[in-house]
């Protein structure tokens, strides 16, 4: 598995993509800036994705930012010691206190979030799904972004619906089995065209709707 690990490889994918469905060539003229999105494999990084579950970018982020002042540093041991309050205080909402509380006993139990880095997509996603509070979409941002997958497209994304319906034109915006199906002609680089389409959104809103890294 080729990791994208940085803005060459960002690039090699988008010049494969266009070649593999030439309508991403003005997708990518209009999404400016592909960023790498990448971030260190671990506890912190997958916390940091369940906060974003459901909620804005911006919501996301004071959230996360008042959890890790409040638990310092965020371990899972930390998160398993917090209290309610402490939760309560962050701003998060009570599954994703126990979204967190389950994944970090997870990890205390011995599931190793570094060794899934070095899976394939399937196989690490069944074992990340088996975990109360990562589900589908948690699991594949987590390979993207933690892993660097290069093949991973989570078509359950709202933000990357609406990204694709309308740099696509279709409408209504694709639902996930449809968006599941389309993205399959962009493989292997899938995390590529999940970047270009997050990048395509932000230009398209002003505002970034990508899950943080």
């Amino acid at each position: 598995m080729q990791r994208i690990a940085n803005l060459d490889d960002i690039a090699q994918g988008l010049d494969a993509l266009c070649l593999i469905d030439p309508r991403l060539e003005r997708v990518r003229g209009m999404a400016g800036e592909v960023p790498l999105r990448l971030s260190e494999p671990g506890f912190r990084s997958l916390a940091s994705i369940i906060v974003s579950q459901q909620v804005s970018r911006a919501s996301a982020d004071a959230i996360f930012g008042r959890l890790t002042k409040l638990v310092d540093p965020l371990t899972p041991q930390a998160i398993l010691a917090a209290g309610e309050d402490t939760f309560r205080e962050a701003g998060l909402s009570r599954p994703k206190q126990r979204g967190l509380i389950a994944v970090a006993q997870a990890v205390v139990d011995g599931l190793d979030l570094y060794h899934l880095c070095s899976l394939d997509a399937p196989q690490a996603i069944a074992a990340m799904i088996s975990v109360p509070g990562i589900g589908p979409w948690t699991a594949e941002v987590y390979l993207l972004f933690a892993a660097g997958h290069p093949d991973v497209f989570p078509a359950r994304d709202v933000a990357l619906q609406s990204a694709v319906g309308h740099a696509l034109g279709i409408e209504p915006r694709p639902p996930e089995k449809t968006l599941i199906q389309l993205a399959e002609s962009w493989s292997p680089w899938r995390g590529v065209a999940s970047r270009l389409f997050w990048a395509y959104y932000r230009e398209l809103k002003g505002r970034d709707a990508a899950p943080p890294a």
